[in-house]
């Protein structure tokens, strides 16, 4: 009878063989670093020093394991908020009418994308073996709270400058 390899087989692996901890990192990095250095053209348009520049920091990331283990820790904590907001997505489509100019949606989905985005951030610092990670892990709550409430003073201070500059401009008569 023959061995058939199922895909948790094939996963289990890649994962032996280093896909998921170094290559696929290393594919990222590289794909970012040399995307940034393109666009920007800091270094011209020299396609081989880009990508020579790019390799070394992509390799050089992957030279002790906090990259692989940061990607491991934030990837699962990723796809969880991408699946909330995705959620949140389609339930939204159930009421959202097409005729709707007020943009209430984008200010709601970026919102929840901004939260989504800070409880992945605030989880994977806590999971992860970074150093000063048990410190923040303890203290996040806390830090939360200042933060909220210095949005919150910063809204009062200047919430009607905000609102004065969408509002001001020239009438003509």
């Amino acid at each position: 009878m023959a061995y058939v390899n199922t895909v948790t087989d094939i996963l289990n692996q890649w994962a032996d063989y280093g896909v998921f901890a170094y290559v696929l990192p290393f594919l990222l990095i590289f794909a970012v670093v040399f995307g940034i250095l393109s666009k920007t053209k800091v270094l011209g348009d020299n396609k081989g020093v880009q990508a020579t520049i790019s390799l070394a920091i992509g390799l050089l990331a992957l030279q002790f394991d906090y990259v692989s283990n940061f990607f491991a820790t934030i990837t699962p904590y990723f796809g969880i908020g991408l699946i909330i907001l995705l959620c949140g997505i389609i339930l939204m489509g159930l009421i959202y009418k097409d005729g709707d100019k007020t943009g209430w949606l984008e200010k709601v989905f970026f919102g929840l994308g901004a939260l989504i985005f800070l409880i992945v951030v605030i989880t994977s610092i806590s999971d992860s073996q970074l150093t000063g990670a048990y410190q923040f892990s303890e203290y996040w709550p806390a830090i939360t709270a200042a933060v909220i409430l210095l949005l919150l003073l910063a809204l009062i201070i200047w919430g009607d400058k905000i609102g004065d500059k969408s509002s001001s401009g020239t009438t003509t008569r």
